[in-house]
């Protein structure tokens, strides 16, 4: 079966892998569909993610769907030939994080494609994947493959927007509007906000937030645009960039909270501190998720409105063109492998 594998900093393959077997609480998962995610983007072009470095070939992805095909031994889940999607997270369960309910920030976790502990755990861009059978979710009917590879980031916007506390009735602030802003301005709009603004440098993202839902997509270079913001109630960081928290920072009102979603450099990165004191602003940080890729396939089901962040569905034979039409945030927003035949 052929896979995508990452060697190194600009050496990604696609190589011939061995069929894996599962075993005792796994699951053997025939891939559909995997979205291309910035940490793979991360990985290809700078040979890491922060401070998680490539020490070994690696498959890559942790946004896939599919269908089961069969268990290990004793091992039960959802019937073979049901269609899911795969958590790509195994907490530990025991760490003092897991104990206090916040899995998402586990010390010891495992997750599909990640360089963060050696052995590299292996991502599921491949033909066939082996899973804990625990992380399997069987997709809600009527909800098309392609639109549940949206799961996974979907379920870190939401994360982000229950970072920012109840939203409901309230103006949100966006700051970058690639994939993961634009389903952040999806997750505020179905979390109840009044309105949600949206800002970029890149006219094809704002358009992209437009179709998620956002009431206004502003250059975000032209702070002169009549509709800007003077002032919102909540504000989330989601271009991973400095300018952004500023932008964040000096916008939310006085006792507002900023979410830090957008993974920002490796390094020092200057902020507006000030501003956190004398305006007691809440800065917090999102990271991954829990519990919400449940809710993620849920909201995915109810609203069509989603399919139109996927601009791309490529195979897997080409998969350094999907990554290069991935990174140019000028043309695409959600890029999809494609690992399967054609529905239907």
């Amino acid at each position: 079966m052929l896979g995508c594998v990452i060697h190194g900093q600009d050496d990604l393959r696609v190589d011939e892998l061995p069929v894996p077997s599962p075993g005792p609480g796994e699951a053997l998962v025939a891939v559909r569909y995997g979205g291309v995610c910035g940490s793979d983007l991360h990985y290809w072009r700078h040979g890491g993610v922060g401070d998680f470095r490539l020490r070994e070939p690696m498959v890559l992805g942790h946004e896939v769907v599919g269908t089961v095909l069969l268990y290990g031994d004793g091992t039960s889940g959802p019937a073979p030939g049901t269609p899911v999607a795969v958590h790509p997270a195994t907490p530990c369960g025991v760490c003092p994080e897991c104990s206090d309910g916040r899995r998402n920030v586990c010390r010891d976790t495992r997750y599909l494609g990640s360089a963060a502990r050696t052995p590299h755990v292996q991502g599921g861009f491949a033909a066939q994947v082996v899973v804990p059978a625990e992380q399997l979710r069987t997709i809600p009917a009527g909800l098309p493959l392609r639109r549940a590879a949206l799961a996974e980031p979907l379920s870190v916007a939401l994360h982000a927007v229950r970072r920012a506390g109840d939203v409901t009735g309230k103006h949100v602030l966006v700051t970058g509007a690639g994939p993961i802003g634009c389903l952040v301005v999806a997750a505020a709009k179905a979390a109840g906000a009044a309105r949600v603004t949206v800002t970029d440098l890149l006219p094809r993202a704002l358009e992209y937030a437009v179709a998620a839902g956002a009431d206004e997509a502003l250059r975000a270079d032209d702070p002169s645009a009549p509709t800007w913001p003077f002032e919102v109630d909540a504000a989330i960081e989601a271009s991973g960039v400095a300018a952004g928290l500023d932008t964040c920072l000096r916008l939310v009102r006085r006792g507002g909270v900023v979410v830090q979603l957008g993974m920002l450099p490796p390094g020092q990165s200057p902020f507006a501190g000030n501003l956190v004191v004398s305006r007691e602003i809440e800065l917090r940080g999102a990271f991954r998720f829990d519990t919400e890729f449940d809710d993620a396939l849920t909201l995915l089901a109810r609203e069509p409105r989603f399919d139109h962040l996927v601009s791309a569905v490529v195979p897997l034979s080409e998969a350094e063109s999907a990554f290069t039409l991935a990174a140019n945030r000028a043309e695409s927003c959600k890029v999809l492998l494609d690992f399967g035949i054609p529905e239907g």
